[in-house]
Parts: structure tokens; sequence; C-alpha cells
């Protein structure tokens, strides 16, 4: 995996995003409650912070949790909720050890279909249908990886076209389409709630 990825707005944090299948893990992982650009710049901090240019499951794993939590912790925050993050990223590193010898690409190497990966990444701690739909857009958009009916399984972010995830981000001007759409929801579910 070498491409371009422009998800933390960010060279050095997107290189990494684009050369290691961990790092984009762990970034979709930490994007929740925050800003985008701060949830995938989060495995660059680590990896730097762990004194390292990339990051290694197994050392993950193995990281006492304490220490773990205070890396995170540093200013600036990996995330809002650094602690609890910590241990998400240590189960998830924890699982791919497990099941994949701490290989984060192993999850979709071999699939065969849409519907498979699907499986394989809502098996994957912290990764929910939603967050495991928006991955496997971004793999198929952007990362190649289009195992047969990927679009159907990643629902209405593996629509082409569309500006909804980070799966859409491209540069400044997806960015801004995928915010612009993710507030025109806020909005309507706001709404909603009203009527209710």
């Amino acid at each position: 995996m070498d491409v371009t990825l422009h998800l933390a707005q960010d060279p050095e944090a997107d290189a990494l995003l684009g050369r290691s299948p961990l790092a984009a893990l762990i970034g979709m992982l930490l994007d929740q409650q925050v800003p985008m650009e701060w949830a995938f710049k989060g495995p660059a901090t680590i990896a730097g912070r762990l004194g390292t240019d990339d990051l290694d499951a197994h050392e993950i794993a193995a990281y006492d949790p304490g220490a773990f939590a205070a890396l995170l912790s540093e200013k600036p925050a990996v995330h809002r909720y650094p602690g609890s993050m910590a241990q998400r990223i240590q189960r998830l590193c924890q699982y791919l050890v497990e099941h994949y010898d701490g290989d984060a690409s192993a999850v979709w190497a071999d699939v065969g279909s849409g519907p498979e990966l699907l499986r394989r990444l809502q098996e994957l701690p912290g990764f929910g249908q939603q967050k495991a739909q928006i991955f496997l857009a971004l793999l198929g958009k952007q990362l190649g990886v289009r195992p047969k009916a990927w679009q159907d399984a990643a629902g209405d972010y593996g629509a082409p076209g569309s500006f909804r995830s980070v799966a859409d981000i491209t540069g400044p001007e997806s960015l801004a389409k995928v915010r612009a759409h993710k507030q025109e929801r806020k909005a309507a579910a706001k709404a909603a709630k009203k009527k209710a």
C-alpha cells in the first residue's frame, strides 16, 4: 500500500496513512467525536511519540496499558478521550496480532467479496457497521481494494461521486463538501427530533 491520502490535511501524517494499513485502521478508529483531520493525524502523532516512522501492531499490543494511555494523553492529546482510545487501539492491535499475525492489510488482502470484507471489518474491535462501511469505501475508492460487490457492501458510502465520508476526501475542496454533507445530516436529525 503506497498511495497519497489527504485525510489529515498534513503531508507527513497523510504519507503514513498512505503507506501503513495499520495507521489507516487506527485513524478510522479515532474518527469519532473529534474533527476528521485530528483523528487521522493521530497515527503519525503516536508513531512520533514511539520514536518510529511506522506503527507495529505487535509493539502496540504488548505496550504497557498505562504507559500507552499516557503517551496518547501528552499535549496535544491524540484524541478528546485519550485514555479510552488508547484501550481501543490496543484491543484492535491485539486482535490483529491474534487473527492476522499483526498484519493489518491481511484483513483485506485475500478477501473474495465485498460482503466478506465488510464482515471482517465489523469483527475488528471498535468497528461497527457504519465505521466498517466507511473504511470499506475508503479501501475501494482510494486504495484499490475492490473485491466483487464492494460498493454494495459499503452502502451509500460506496456510491461514486458522493461526498459522505472520509472515503471521498481527496483534498481541501472535497473535505469542505464532506463537512457540508455532515452538517446537513446533523441539521436534518435535529429537525426530526424537534418534530417528534
